[in-house]
């Protein structure tokens, strides 16, 4: 990976085409990846423009499990170190988290995730 880059895993809204244009002005470059001992969890949306927005009522989250049975499947992209900083401006609605974790693939990415569920 080159130095200017980093590696992000959406599992959720992302991976959209409108929200990366929205978010990015461009399309995401990805591909299928999963995270292992995690599973999908939700979060109630309480923003009534951000459901209206997106036709959502909840957030994806994640949620450690260490279970390797549980699997979370998504995309993994290669964003600008700039383009981080939009996805954590994009994602601080449903305040989450962004930290490292390692894929299936072997690939190190940063993945957002709420703590408090």
């Amino acid at each position: 990976m080159r130095q200017d880059t980093e590696h992000l895993f959406s599992y959720g809204t992302l991976q959209r085409e409108t929200v990366q244009l929205a978010t990015f002005g461009r399309l995401l470059e990805g591909q299928r990846d999963a995270l292992v001992g995690y599973r999908i969890t939700l979060i109630p949306i309480s923003d009534e423009k951000v459901v209206n927005d997106t036709g959502d009522t909840h957030y994806k989250n994640i949620k450690f499990t260490g279970d390797s049975s549980d699997v979370v499947e998504g995309t993994v992209f290669r964003v600008t170190k700039n383009e981080l900083e939009q996805a954590d401006a994009y994602e601080v609605d449903a305040d989450y988290e962004r930290l490292v974790v390692e894929l299936n693939s072997g690939i190190q990415a940063w993945v957002y995730l709420n703590r408090t569920n």
